[in-house]
């Protein structure tokens, strides 16, 4: 999985008011009718798993359970989308189809009437119809959340022919589509502010004050008497005209001798000891006297003296009182909190922004994502246990994010690459694949001859040592142009380009407009042969560009996206899709709208493994317990492999076939 550098843009969708407005639609309220199958299906999705790391510590005799299941069935490399990100990748998973079918061609589409980002999975839209009381603004509709894939989910496909199936935290399946199946949403959920996830931080330290980061918001504390007055900030107050942020107040009493803290908030009081989490505490943020939004969040006490520095994660969603869809039916999530107590439910719980931005250190967020993992093993084992009949999927993220920010310690050629912090931590990704075959092995336990188990990763990875600019190059190539050239990297958002004389600009990860005239706002290049001609010029010299300083090609390849994809979407799709190579990837000023002087630089920061390059430098794994007949399975084929084991029909639009 991936990250943009989310700023102010990242909470397009979702705010206080939609979250109060919408509440938490209930997509079903009873679960579905089940019927009993003579075959299971047992899918573990290990994101980010990567086949050579995978084949290397297989052959040190490291992963003795992946081991086992590679001799009694089979183990291939598995191809993943094109471009490689999660969101493009499972949706190929969920629907059998690529993008030109399911719509979903990057983690950031672009709405080109504003040349503005927008989220490419969900859509939220307000209440329609309201009513104003003074300074109060109230509801008479409810609004909407939506999830922009298009296409049927192989568990809806499954509940037509009255199977059951429990899909749990898959990607890209945020707000869960309708159906009675058990499922819950991962990767794409947001928190209660309706973004990606967003940290606070308190502290007394100065060089630590600056803006707020992308991902995080600082906040400058002093300590009185041994005491700390603070406030949390909520989502916007959609019920009130000038639409404030809502608020709870907080203090922290500090022991003047012993590195400990008292903080108190609502009805909550709890000692912290400094490098100590707490538990899920629940945080209510009253909008309207009849009106409050709850949500879950822990504290981390990082330091108590010299500088005080506390750290407060993302307000979850509470999965106990939702006030968005997270589950089907609402009862599952409402289920799950019962018997484990409140749970992450933000799609990914690892906060590598405040690992970057040096908020957590290396063992800090460890310590975090241990806890998120424990919580998901605790719930396998739960799920695993009352298996009995369909289909089970359970999905880890741990595996992704923690090859995401460590990959800089196991490549001595990466610029953020530090041997103390290798010698300490250089185990990291090596240890989570050792905790997954330990969890295959309790799915391998549980395995009967009537049970397919297929193991499977939405993609490898690869280092990410040099950021690509991609709209530098555009413009370098003179294919974009600046108002004020003198400005060139200060602004966002496009915000000193000049349209009329831009025909080409990137937004996203991996993907590449054309200024088109009639779609875009203000189009500089003529529809039919001139566009063509222009696309293929561009993919042409984005392959044949050499990295100044190594002399290597940063793209691989450029796609064209209607020669790669199929189905009613295409029309939508970016123009070029930009397979990066090995150790290249896009900057993160490119989906921001961002150009920089330099076309390439290195990439210093700790997230430094990646996978949005070409299909080709980053494929997936997959391991069954059957042997595979297809010389090259893809994403997409696992979809009609599910269905025919079962006897489902196909449906037409999936693009995959079986693999046995």
């Amino acid at each position: 999985m991936n990250h943009i550098d989310r700023r102010e843009f990242i909470k397009l969708g979702l705010a206080a008011g939609s979250l109060l407005t919408l509440g938490s639609s209930d997509l079903a309220t009873k679960a579905f009718g089940k019927r009993e199958t003579p075959q299971k299906v047992l899918i573990l999705g290990l994101d980010g798993i990567d086949p050579r790391l995978l084949q290397l510590w297989m052959k040190e005799g490291k992963l003795p359970y992946f081991q086992r299941l590679a001799r009694q069935g089979d183990f291939l490399p598995l191809r993943t989308s094109i471009p490689p990100q999660s969101p493009v990748a499972w949706s190929n998973f969920i629907t059998g189809m690529n993008p030109g079918g399911h719509a979903i061609f990057d983690f950031v589409h672009r709405d080109p009437s504003r040349y503005f980002p927008v989220f490419s999975a969900s859509e939220t839209t307000e209440a329609k119809k309201t009513v104003r009381i003074g300074n109060l603004v109230l509801p008479l509709s409810g609004g909407e959340v939506k999830n922009m894939r298009k296409g049927k989910a192989f568990w809806q496909i499954l509940e037509d022919h009255d199977i059951p199936a429990t899909v749990f935290k898959i990607p890209a399946n945020y707000p869960p589509v309708s159906t009675k199946q058990r499922t819950i949403s991962g990767m794409g959920t947001p928190d209660i502010l309706g973004s990606y996830g967003i940290f606070n931080y308190y502290t007394t330290e100065a060089k630590e004050l600056k803006e707020d980061i992308g991902g995080g918001r600082i906040h400058p504390v002093n300590v009185i008497g041994n005491r700390v007055e603070a406030k949390l900030l909520g989502p916007v107050n959609a019920f009130k005209k000038d639409r404030p942020e809502s608020a709870i107040e907080f203090k922290v009493f500090i022991d003047p001798v012993n590195p400990v803290a008292k903080i108190s908030f609502q009805d909550h009081e709890f000692i912290l000891k400094e490098r100590e989490w707490s538990s899920w505490k629940r945080i209510h943020f009253r909008m309207i006297p009849t009106q409050s939004v709850n949500g879950i969040c822990m504290f981390y006490l990082k330091q108590v003296r010299p500088n005080f520095k506390l750290y407060i994660s993302p307000i979850n969603i509470d999965p106990g009182r939702a006030v968005l869809p997270i589950s089907t039916p609402k009862g599952y999530s409402e289920e799950l909190e019962k018997r484990f107590g409140p749970f992450f439910t933000k799609g990914l719980p690892a906060d590598t922004k405040a690992l970057d931005n040096d908020v957590l250190d290396d063992g800090e967020f460890l310590e975090q994502d241990d806890l998120a993992l424990r919580e998901r093993l605790e719930m396998f084992d739960y799920e695993l246990a009352r298996f009995s009949s369909g289909l089970l999927f359970y999905y880890v993220s741990s595996t992704d994010q923690r090859q995401h920010m460590f990959w800089r310690l196991i490549d001595k050629e990466h610029p953020a690459y530090d041997p103390a912090l290798a010698k300490k931590y250089g185990n990291t990704i090596e240890n989570i694949y050792k905790e997954m075959d330990k969890l295959l092995a309790k799915a391998m336990e549980k395995v009967d001859k009537d049970t397919v188990l297929i193991v499977m990763s939405d993609h490898g990875f690869s280092p990410f040592r040099r950021s690509f600019n991609l709209n530098t190059w555009l413009k370098e190539s003179g294919y974009h142009t600046l108002i004020n050239p003198w400005k060139q990297g200060r602004e966002d958002l496009f915000m000193n380009t000049n349209w009329s004389r831009t025909k080409a600009y990137s937004f996203g990860l991996n993907s590449l407009y054309i200024n088109q005239k009639g779609r875009e706002a203000e189009g500089a290049v003529n529809p039919g042969p001139e566009k063509e001609a222009l696309v293929r010029e561009i993919a042409y010299k984005l392959e044949n560009f050499r990295d100044p300083k190594t002399g290597e090609r940063p793209v691989l390849r450029a796609y064209i996206a209607k020669d790669v994809y199929q189905g009613p979407y295409v029309d939508i799709a970016p123009d070029i899709i930009v397979g990066y190579n090995h150790g290249y990837r896009t900057s993160w000023a490119t989906p921001l709208g961002r150009i920089p002087k330099e076309i390439v630089e290195d990439n210093t920061e700790k997230w430094s493994g990646d996978h949005c390059m070409d299909p080709e430098v980053v494929p997936g794994i997959l391991l069954t317990n059957r042997k595979i007949k297809a010389k090259s399975p893809a994403l997409h084929d696992l979809t009609p492999t599910i269905l025919k084991i079962f006897g489902a029909e196909i449906p037409k639009e999936i693009k995959g076939k079986p693999i046995f």
